[in-house]
């Protein structure tokens, strides 16, 4: 601990035992209280948060009903619409 960093501090909370604090001082130090306030940015993102922590991660009916044409062998892709989306992803890298 530098001894430096220790006078800025006991300054800045009157605690220097080597001066003598008068009534008026000591109470406005006693007016100082800690407070705590989220901007609405912060607010926002809680409210996406806690709306995220109740949403499933799957969506069950889209994967039940793909599992079910899958077993029945219903469930047909493209040739076309593959490639397609297999070039845009490979184009993005």
């Amino acid at each position: 601990m530098r001894i430096g960093t220790y006078n800025m501090i006991s300054q800045l909370y009157g605690t220097n035992s080597s001066k003598k604090s008068n009534t008026a001082t000591s109470t406005s130090y006693a007016s100082f209280r800690d407070e705590v306030s989220f901007s609405s940015v912060g607010k926002d993102m809680q409210t996406a948060k806690s709306a995220l922590a109740t949403t499933p991660d799957v969506r069950e009916s889209l994967v039940n009903d793909i599992k079910t044409r899958m077993a029945n062998g219903t469930y047909e892709v493209s040739n076309e619409d593959f490639a397609t989306k297999l070039m845009s992803a490979y184009a993005s890298r």
